[in-house]
């Protein structure tokens, strides 16, 4: 069958689908009701975790639910992987960001700060009011955002984020996400006042907007996984409603909605293109065996068990927590990945501050220590940002990473396994990596040969490095 054939064959059933869900429009949502015996609110309007879900219509407000139209969205997928393992004395937490694949992420350092009274906070696409005071945060974010999807904040606590696709429509405008996820950090001293914080404020301003760079009117719900030295808990997300659960050994989430009072909530196609359940049962079996973070550096690098990316037609190479893109229907790609080891005397954060942690270098950071990276990244190729000046061995090494990817893997990992011992300071640790980078990269180049993955993704590849105008 012609390719044209097929797109034209998968636009129908969506289309098909879509008119069913449009049929439907207009059935009242089900709201929940606060738990009788809740414990007081931490403020107004903000549930305690005795209570672990619920949703809040506002005063006169009546939710109808109109069912998703798929043509555009199904098109349009960024996924993500986050994981926790809760040992008795610390917690170890890692997240790959996968988004689109020229949406280059920064880390973006953020000090404590204090307000006026009735000071306003614009968000990525709604103004709302700033609180007293916030916390000193690391974010992992894309460059266009306001919000983040990774972060910490002074006090250990560290949120990962991911899309769930839901029977709601999301709301043109509101909190995204990421917002809620960076509001969680500012605002919260413990990852149980995190998830107070993030789930009060879905209650008031709920959650939407465009979420997405290529397709910036791509919407959708979301997910995370939040903790700190003591403990974790995973939160999700549909509309105004939530349920929050704690982590009592290990969790995984990965765009699909896990828990038994959520899962019911699910939009089954684009979950179902997502491979979020291929996903999630690699990442859960790695937080459930984890012991130290390399254990979790090596399941953020995970390509399905083999060692370089399986491409499939629709959706890339989507399957494997390593994601590279070039599907003809879904693309997303790892754009950044963060991994943490949380103690109650020690907290530890480790980050690539690149794509693709395949052939990236796990550094340490700290939240109390600003580094200058250089020129903040955009979604144009620029030698004088650290993520651009990796994407040139990125991209390279993928044409043929079979025989590629070895001529500086093994050494990475062996310096990655003594930082883990005896970890270098943040600035140390850059400048190293940097130093290893430029060799790497021209290791590599001296290596090239043919592109050895399917047309289809050259193709992708090739559309994409034009519009970062990527030197050839």
């Amino acid at each position: 069958m012609r390719l044209g054939t097929v797109r034209i064959a998968l636009r129908a059933a969506v289309s098909a689908a879509a008119e069913r869900r449009r049929r439907d429009a207009g059935r009242p949502i089900a709201l929940g009701r606060l738990d009788s015996q809740s414990q007081e609110p931490a403020g107004p309007g903000a549930p305690r975790l005795a209570r672990e879900s619920g949703s809040w219509p506002l005063p006169g407000w009546r939710a109808t639910v109109a069912r998703a139209p798929l043509e555009l969205a199904i098109f349009a997928v960024l996924m993500c992987d986050t994981l926790v393992t809760v040992h008795a004395d610390r917690v170890l937490f890692a997240k790959n960001s996968d988004r689109d694949p020229n949406e280059a992420q920064l880390l973006d350092w953020q000090p404590r700060r204090a307000y006026a009274p009735g000071a306003l906070l614009q968000c990525t696409w709604l103004t709302i009011p700033q609180a007293p005071a916030t916390y000193a945060v690391l974010l992992s974010r894309p460059f266009w955002m306001w919000g983040a999807e990774i972060g910490a904040n002074e006090h250990g606590v560290v949120i990962g984020n991911e899309a769930v696709f839901t029977r709601d429509v999301p709301a043109a405008t509101g909190l995204t996400g990421m917002d809620l996820l960076r509001l969680g950090l500012e605002r919260g001293a413990t990852a149980e006042q995190a998830v107070e914080v993030m789930v009060r404020l879905l209650a008031v301003h709920g959650q939407g907007g465009g979420c997405g760079h290529e397709d910036r009117g791509f919407r959708y719900h979301s997910s995370f996984l939040v903790a700190d030295p003591r403990g974790a808990f995973v939160l999700e997300t549909a509309a105004r409603r939530w349920q929050a659960e704690r982590v009592t050994r290990a969790w995984s989430i990965s765009n699909g909605l896990t828990l038994p009072g959520m899962v019911e909530e699910s939009e089954p196609m684009r979950t179902r293109l997502s491979a979020c359940r291929l996903r999630r049962g690699r990442t859960l079996a790695a937080a459930e065996s984890a012991h130290h973070v390399g254990d979790l550096m090596r399941a953020l690098r995970d390509h399905g068990g083999v060692g370089h990316p399986r491409y499939h037609l629709l959706n890339g190479a989507m399957s494997a927590p390593c994601m590279h893109a070039g599907g003809l229907l879904a693309g997303a790609q790892t754009t950044a990945s963060w991994v943490a080891e949380l103690g109650p005397d020690d907290v530890r954060h480790w980050v690539t501050g690149t794509a693709a942690p395949c052939t990236g270098l796990f550094k340490p950071v700290s939240v109390d220590v600003p580094l200058d990276l250089g020129a903040a990244p955009t979604d144009r190729a620029d030698p004088s940002s650290l993520w651009w000046r990796h994407e040139r061995l990125h991209r390279r090494v993928m044409r043929d990473p079979a025989r590629l990817a070895p001529l500086f893997t093994a050494e990475r990992d062996a310096l990655e396994a003594r930082w883990q011992v005896q970890p270098p300071g943040p600035r140390t640790a850059f400048a190293e990596g940097d130093r290893l980078l430029e060799a790497w990269t021209s290791r590599v180049a001296r290596a090239d040969g043919p592109d050895a993955r399917p047309a289809c993704v050259r193709r992708y590849w090739a559309v994409r490095d034009r519009r970062a105008r990527v030197p050839r």
